[in-house]
């Protein structure tokens, strides 16, 4: 199983970036994926899921209504959309895979999560 998240970068706050998270080695379509991320000094938390077949997303309140999940299964890829960037969003943003198709309650994120990938580094600032 092999996961890589790609598409990080420096943005101005207000600014958007997509995140691409390309797995392979295992029947993607068949699991849920998670984001997250991870801040300088701060652990890692939740940023959303989206489940196997893309018809249920969750996102973490810090978030909602400015990311959006997606997912390609012919292409193997889940997507992150950041919109509206802060200064706050700047972090190692990661991308898992869940042992099963539905993601897991979002008070417990990584439940589940068992597989990670790679991260790529996220910087908002001007």
């Amino acid at each position: 199983v092999q996961l890589q998240a790609s598409g990080g970068g420096l943005v101005q706050p207000g600014g958007s970036l997509r995140l691409s998270c390309a797995a392979s080695g295992f029947t993607f379509d068949n699991y849920a994926i998670g984001w997250f991320r991870q801040a300088p000094g701060k652990e890692r938390e939740g940023v959303g899921c989206i489940n196997s077949s893309g018809g249920h997303t969750y996102y973490a309140d810090s978030v909602k209504g400015r990311f959006t999940i997606s997912r390609e299964n012919t292409k193997n890829t889940v997507y992150l959309q950041m919109n509206s960037l802060k200064a706050e969003d700047t972090a190692v943003y990661y991308c898992a895979t869940s042992k099963w198709a539905g993601c897991p309650h979002p008070s417990s994120p990584t439940y589940g999560m068992d597989n990670w990938g790679k991260g790529t580094l996220v910087t908002v600032s001007s």
